[in-house]
């Protein structure tokens, strides 16, 4: 099959040749088994299939084992004749070792190359999903970002976001005449999720040079596609800013991409490892989102792979959308096991050579249970197949090695040095720098003689009363929101205690810098 990635077969009862239908890797796909069964092979080989059909692919690697996509394998390696056995049995005559052209990607900037977003672009529902916020804490959040806009105050980083909600929190009562109620429990509670997200390395997922989408989809001069392998085995420390970030990986491109239909072959194929971490105590708002993306995008040329343990880890809605399917072996040692094994053998077309769920549950490593899409789309009856092995190196691969790699990207010191913009922190540190000296200002210049007598009393004018709910000027035009707030402020701030509530943010919030 010219148009498809060669997955295996065997003959005896197995399937005599198995392949996935570039024309139909974009309908999404499911792989599938219990640790140890070759779920990490499977991976490999999809990676290197797609690779060779021009396609890029982005994964990542869980464990460091898929590292080796960018090493060829040797027939000096321990598995080298088994793999020779394996290949005579299923026909797999064209075999041959070879690296693909692999670029390594890091959250943390250690292994790979950096990868950053901004707070805006992340947005407030997938940071609230981040940050493990309430409901009236994610409000919160949505004013910052709606007054962010409207201030014209970038949200670049975390320290952009941390002086604004300082801001939000200051101005609370006026804000929240317009935009509802602002408590300070709930600011605080959101400062302090965010510096438990700086503890976990989050810091150094939100700033710029921010990731161009179009550095994940590129080909080689050899028309093979770029593999992207994001090192992930730090990144599963914290599992929240694993998957927050694989979906608005995943939200990106279907915002950005336009529509293609069909093609014949995807423009991108996503990897989602580890998938059950996506939705373990997902709100409800966030699964629908899943569930959207996953019926859309393929209408952009993206296919979506999720990688588990078990299909019931994937919500019924999305696991219905997964057309491609590769399930290893699931042990079933309880009756939650049996009732999972039986739910997924039903999700299958039977093959009337044999028992799906037997199948299922006796297959060995380095087999599956398959079906791909065939024509117009029409699930493929169940197979049994032995997947094939892998042109790469099996395993991972050394630090030098990794170093050589990264030397040779082709993307080689494009993201590596961090830029830090004019954004929403430094704005705010202006204004109140500004703040202050107006102040101290105030107070220094003396009040002028009064005109009519030479002696030395000086003038003072009466007070003024002006309630806050008013809101007008002296000539009775109307203020703005704004002009109100800046009036409100800059009269605290005339004061002793407005001067060192003034001096201690400036010495606490921006002298860190």
């Amino acid at each position: 099959m010219d148009n498809g990635v060669f997955l295996g077969g065997a003959g005896e009862g197995y399937a005599e040749k198995q392949y996935l239908a570039l024309n139909y890797a974009n309908r999404h796909g499911l792989v599938a088994g219990a640790t140890g069964t070759g779920k990490t092979v499977t991976l490999q080989i999809l990676a290197e299939g797609f690779s060779a059909a021009g396609v890029p692919v982005f994964l990542s690697d869980v464990k460091g084992d898929l590292a080796g996509l960018a090493r060829p394998g040797s027939e000096t390696a321990k598995l080298h004749a088994p793999f020779m056995e394996r290949n005579a049995r299923i026909g797999f005559d064209d075999f041959t070792y070879q690296a693909f052209p692999a670029v390594f990607w890091d959250l943390f900037g250690a292994q790979g190359h950096p990868v950053r977003t901004t707070v805006a672009e992340m947005g407030p529902l997938l940071l609230g999903r981040l940050l493990e916020l309430t409901e009236a804490q994610e409000g919160v959040l949505n004013i910052a970002f709606r007054l962010s806009d409207e201030q014209g105050l970038p949200l670049l980083d975390l320290k952009d976001l941390q002086a604004l909600l300082v801001w939000v929190g200051e101005n609370r009562e006026e804000l929240s005449l317009r935009y509802g109620n602002i408590s300070t429990a709930s600011v605080g509670a959101i400062q302090r999720r965010l510096l438990v997200l700086e503890n976990q390395g989050g810091t150094q997922l939100f700033g710029e040079p921010a990731l161009e989408l179009a550095d994940l989809m590129r080909t080689g001069t050899d028309g093979r596609g770029q593999v992207n392998i994001l090192a992930a085995d730090r990144l599963m420390g914290a599992p929240r800013l694993y998957a927050t970030f694989l979906l608005w990986l995943l939200s990106e491109l279907f915002e950005d991409l336009p529509e293609v239909g069909d093609p014949e072959k995807p423009k991108l194929v996503f990897f989602f490892d580890e998938a059950h971490l996506l939705f373990d105590d997902a709100p409800k708002a966030l699964v629908d989102k899943v569930e959207q993306v996953a019926r859309l995008i393929r209408s952009k040329g993206v296919g979506v792979y999720f990688v588990t343990q078990d299909p019931d880890d994937i919500p019924g809605d999305i696991l219905g959308q997964l057309g491609n399917r590769v399930q290893h072996a699931l042990r079933a040692f309880t009756a939650r096991d049996r009732k999972a094994l039986r739910q997924a053998a039903e999700t299958y077309r039977p093959n009337p050579a044999f028992d799906t769920e037997t199948a299922i549950r006796e297959v060995g490593t380095g087999e599956a249970v398959t079906s791909m899409l065939q024509k117009k789309g029409v699930p493929g009856i169940v197979q049994r197949t032995l997947i094939r092995p892998p042109s790469s190196q099996l395993g991972p691969i050394t630090a030098a090695e990794r170093k050589d790699a990264l030397a040779a990207s082709p993307l080689a010191g494009k993201y590596d040095t961090a830029i830090d913009r004019h954004s929403a922190y430094e704005m705010l540190k202006a204004r109140a720098t500004a703040a202050a000296e107006a102040a101290e200002t105030a107070e220094r210049t003396p009040a002028e003689p009064d005109r009519e007598h030479s002696h030395a009393r000086r003038y003072e004018p009466s007070p003024r009363r002006e309630t806050p709910r008013s809101r007008r000027t002296r000539y009775g035009a109307p203020q703005s929101v704004g002009e109100a707030l800046g009036q409100a402020v800059l009269k605290e701030l005339s004061g002793t205690t407005g001067k060192r509530l003034v001096r201690g943010i400036l010495g606490s919030l921006f002298k860190a810098r």
